[in-house]
């Protein structure tokens, strides 16, 4: 990421274009021969959850990587993260990533009202 400079912080954060309580995200750019690389890093209920990354002139991501409960980066997969959005009610209360070995990491930000 040392590479990347900063280009905007979104809090709450949208994931697929619907805002998610407690998700944080983190945008950067730099320039690699005329072309913008992007890379996003995600953080639900501060956790670090998710990193994609590609180019801004590309629709979807080349690579993403999802980070697991315990704080350990699963491997590099290609393509856009598999993502399930949570919801109570009408509100999107958190998200599910598929971390590249099938188990699915992430939940909501704080306990389901009761």
């Amino acid at each position: 990421m040392r590479q990347y400079g900063p280009q905007r912080e979104e809090d709450p954060a949208a994931f697929e274009g619907e805002q998610v309580q407690g998700l944080r995200a983190q945008f950067y750019h730099r320039d690699e021969s005329g072309r913008t690389a992007s890379a996003g890093r995600y953080w639900l209920a501060d956790r670090q959850l998710l990193m994609a990354w590609g180019y801004t002139d590309e629709v979807h991501c080349r690579f993403h990587a999802v980070c697991d409960e315990a704080g350990r980066w699963g491997e590099p997969v290609a393509g856009c993260p598999r993502v399930e959005l949570l919801r109570e009610g009408g509100a999107v209360v958190g998200l599910l990533v598929a971390d590249g070995r099938g188990a699915w990491i992430g939940g909501t930000a704080q306990p389901a009202a009761v």
